[in-house]
């Protein structure tokens, strides 16, 4: 059991476990001079250097706020990296989004050609799955709800779907696609998390529902509260400042918050889900303290950590 220093913020946190992510992330991909070269070049390409690994932290953060070590979650932190990865690298290709810009450089298609770029993503998609295996059977469970077509493929979809539509918008479809697209990996890598760090301490079915439960409730909003945020960005961010061209979703008619209610009353949203999310962090680490025998303010630093997360997903930049 790892306890969190008192006065800890996710910035530190991202900080203090930032070279242990990257090193993770460079043990589970095949090197770039091993064959097929110019996939595996593509691969770290679109891999490093990386965004925010946001993700991945949110394994390390889903772990320690159940009771668990982040140490001994690395490699399912990696997992949730490369899906996230392949999830960008498709997005950018022509049939999607068709952009030209991530993380500050020209997107992999641009560099390496569409048929690469595509092989480069399912590779980095399969990947996910053996970085999952090492937290074990609930663990890899839930990264492919999370990932497939009840999750981010599936509001992918309805996302493309909803491009340059002129009717039959409403709250209801904006919060549907945004569930599925976004928050359902940002849940999902808090639930990974819980569950590789149950199987690291010897409970290979995985942390139990009335467990997971609380941590999906304040996945769920931060989801929600992220992905409206970044539509707010794309409206006024700069390209330095996001790593990618703003306003996209203005160009592709594609349907957001702000689209539908406005820059002002979008951002109001995005606060009240953080501060929901921030608010169900104490019932996330009672639960777990109660599955793990502990005092409750053992886990006082994880929940912390959880609050200020959900406050540093509406007050980004990038």
């Amino acid at each position: 059991m790892t306890e969190t220093a008192p006065g800890s913020t996710f910035v530190a946190f991202v900080r203090d476990h930032q070279s242990a992510v990257e090193a993770a992330l460079r043990e589970l991909l095949p090197p770039p001079t091993a064959a097929p070269v110019a996939l595996h070049e593509a691969m770290h390409y679109a891999m490093f250097p990386g965004g925010k690994r946001l993700r991945p932290m949110l394994v390390l953060l889903g772990c320690m706020s159940t009771g668990g070590d982040p140490a001994r979650v690395l490699r399912p932190a990696a997992a949730l990296e490369c899906l996230h990865t392949y999830s960008l690298v498709h997005d950018d290709l022509p049939c999607m989004d068709d952009d030209d810009l991530r993380r500050g450089r020209p997107t992999c298609h641009k560099v390496y050609g569409e048929a690469t770029a595509l092989l480069a993503g399912d590779a980095l998609l399969t990947l996910a799955f053996e970085g999952a295996a090492a937290g074990g059977g609930a663990a890899a469970i839930a990264l492919a709800r999370a990932a497939g077509s009840l999750g981010m493929v599936g509001g992918q979809v309805e996302d493309l779907a909803a491009e340059g539509e002129t009717h039959g918008h409403t709250l209801e479809r904006v919060q549907w696609i945004h569930d599925h697209k976004t928050g359902a990996l940002i849940t999902g890598a808090l639930v990974v998390g819980a569950h590789a760090g149950a199987a690291a301490a010897g409970h290979p079915e995985g942390a139990p529902d009335d467990v997971i439960a609380p941590l999906i409730a304040f996945g769920d909003r931060l989801g929600r509260a992220f992905q409206i945020a970044d539509d707010c960005l794309d409206l006024t961010g700069s390209a330095q400042e996001l790593g990618k061209n703003p306003g996209a979703d203005v160009a592709l008619g594609k349907l957001t918050w702000p689209a539908l209610v406005g820059l002002e009353r979008s951002l109001a949203t995005a606060h009240s889900l953080a501060g929901e999310a921030a608010a169900l962090a104490v019932e996330v680490v009672a639960a777990a303290a109660r599955w793990r025998g502990v005092d409750r303010s053992v886990l006082d630093g994880a929940a912390r950590l959880l609050q200020d997360v959900a406050s540093y997903t509406v007050e980004r930049r990038s």
